[in-house]
């Protein structure tokens, strides 16, 4: 499948190694270059959650640009970026012995954010999902293509 973007020549780079989002580009018939930031997550502190996650996002931005900048490529045709997220995963009460299972699971340490909504221990306490599955797997798939299509336009 062609798509819009990759008619125009756009590049599309993927800053991540998650097999959730490789597979939501592939299934949209994006070809993607992949390029990660190897930042030390851990050397990154702020007092309150959600700055934490805006200074590592900026860190790992920066690194990629910074990678993109120095390959001869990129530098020459610079693309605009864009990253925006947003997903909520609403839950019934978990059992205390759902939530020691979860733990003893290795899937559990290998997934974004812990969670796999999919999971037989997990899926029955789901009450509700705002931003959509694919969302919470990483990559909302009707929002990038619009956005990707926003910016060709």
């Amino acid at each position: 499948m062609t798509t819009k973007a990759m008619e125009r020549g756009f590049k599309l780079i993927l800053g991540s190694q998650s097999m959730a989002r490789k597979r939501i580009l592939a299934e949209m018939g994006y070809d993607y270059t992949i390029v990660t930031a190897d930042i030390d997550e851990k050397a990154i502190r702020t007092e309150k959650p959600e700055d934490l996650v805006v200074a590592l996002a900026e860190a790992k931005a920066n690194e990629i640009i910074s990678k993109l900048g120095g390959e001869s490529q990129f530098a020459k045709d610079p693309q605009p970026t864009l990253l925006i997220t947003a997903d909520t995963v609403y839950f019934h009460e978990i059992p205390e012995q759902v939530i020691d299972g979860l733990i003893d699971d290795a899937i559990t340490y290998k997934v974004a954010g812990g969670l796999t909504l999919e999971h037989p221990l997990i899926s029955p306490f789901i009450d509700s999902v705002v931003g959509g599955v694919d969302t919470v797997m990483g990559l909302p798939k009707e929002l990038t293509e619009k956005f990707i299509n926003d910016v060709l336009l």
